[in-house]
């Protein structure tokens, strides 16, 4: 009892001057509370350098949360004129004066900061001057190529009607000149897997057949790209009527049994004109893009474009969704008819967005969601060399 009596009292003078006062006790000779001490100050805890110090608690891990990629889609890219008109001053060689970054200085900022962008290459690489039996063909030098890169496009398909403007020997050094300069591409009934930067596993396939993809074709690509590994799916068709702001029932028809097939994303060119966006069964058909950086006319009769930017959902179950998408509505050319340029010769190929809630900006929408009625349509090149003669 003495000793247990001086412990206390130790422990209480300690207390009060603030000192530590390191005891030895035997084991079961403290009680677990005396009176109305404290149970600290009853069973004050070992501070020896050999006791066990507690490790800081780790920071939790974050919990998941989705990932989100944007894959841009424009439209055709012509970056040629004529190839006997290139010394004429409106001409697309002309506008661009060996800038290869020219064509895409007021929209390269989308691409630069997306994923994925993929566009229509509507002309044939090649170095020389080829025979065409076409009535529009369009050559532009290999190098031009360098255009593509500048303005940050990941993939071209090369499934057109001008595709062989110039034959299998055009078409091949088309190829060849992709080939070299790193571009991917896609040919006829082909489809492949092509990885983006930020690890999105895209399945591509790109079909033309005479403005009719076949569906049977498509719903086994689509398949074979699944069996692989893709996890978000493109079909890149080239169909359409030149001109016409509404899809044919072959297209609506088409796109359908695209989606249908587990494709996520229809994209559509050749119409030279914008095309609805139509949502259907969770993918998006993009029924026609209309021209983009276009050297095919000095002044094309519908000058409105866009970019499409489609937002992809990685959600924390890996599942692959598409997420809604951003529309920039653009100009073909950075000179406008009604800046006081005339009609024959406003296109400088350099296309441009128009000022938010612009008529233009708006007309861009309309002939995006449906709204839009044209006074008139179907294809009208009456005037495409106008400025040649």
């Amino acid at each position: 009892m003495k000793r247990l009596l001086q412990i206390i009292i130790t422990v209480l003078l300690a207390a009060v001057l603030g000192v530590v006062v390191h005891l030895r006790v035997p084991a079961g000779s403290v009680p677990a509370s005396v009176g109305n001490a404290d149970p600290a100050v009853s069973a004050p805890a070992d501070t020896s350098p050999s006791a066990a110090v507690p490790e800081d608690e780790p920071d939790p891990t974050p919990a998941p949360e989705p990932v989100s990629y944007t894959i841009s889609v424009i439209g055709d890219q012509t970056l040629a004129t004529n190839q006997y008109k290139d010394g004429t001053p409106y001409s697309y060689a002309a506008r661009m004066n060996g800038d290869y970054a020219y064509p895409f200085s007021n929209t390269v900022q989308y691409f630069e900061s997306d994923d994925f962008t993929i566009s229509n290459l509507e002309c044939t690489l090649a170095d020389n001057k080829l025979y065409s039996a076409q009535q529009f063909y369009f050559r532009a030098p290999s190098d031009y190529a360098n255009i593509l890169i500048e303005g940050g496009v990941d993939f071209v398909t090369t499934a057109n009607n001008h595709m062989l403007d110039f034959g299998q020997t055009g078409l091949d050094f088309t190829w060849k000149a992709l080939e070299d300069h790193g571009i991917p591409y896609g040919k006829e009934d082909e489809a492949q897997i092509i990885t983006t930067d930020s690890g999105l596993k895209l399945g591509i396939y790109c079909a033309y057949n005479d403005f009719q993809p076949d569906k049977n074709k498509a719903a086994a690509a689509i398949r074979q790209l699944r069996d692989e590994g893709a996890e978000y799916i493109i079909c890149a068709y080239h169909w359409g009527q030149e001109l016409y702001y509404h899809p044919n029932a072959s297209q609506t028809d088409i796109g359908h049994a695209a989606i249908d097939a587990g494709a996520d994303l229809v994209y559509g060119t050749h119409t030279h004109c914008l095309q609805p966006i139509e949502e259907y069964k969770g993918g998006i058909i993009l029924y026609s893009m209309g021209n983009w950086s276009f050297g095919g006319h000095t002044a094309p009769t519908d000058r409105d474009t866009a970019i499409v930017q489609v937002s992809v959902k990685r959600d924390v179950d890996g599942s692959i969704s598409n997420d809604g998408y951003t529309i920039i509505p653009c100009c073909v050319s950075s000179r406008p008819v009604n800046e006081g340029y005339t009609g024959d010769n406003y296109n400088d190929y350099c296309p441009t967005p128009y000022t938010e809630g612009s008529d233009a900006y708006n007309r861009v929408l309309s002939k995006l969601d449906g709204s839009y009625q044209a006074d008139k349509e179907g294809r009208d090149y009456s005037d495409v060399y106008a400025s040649y003669s």
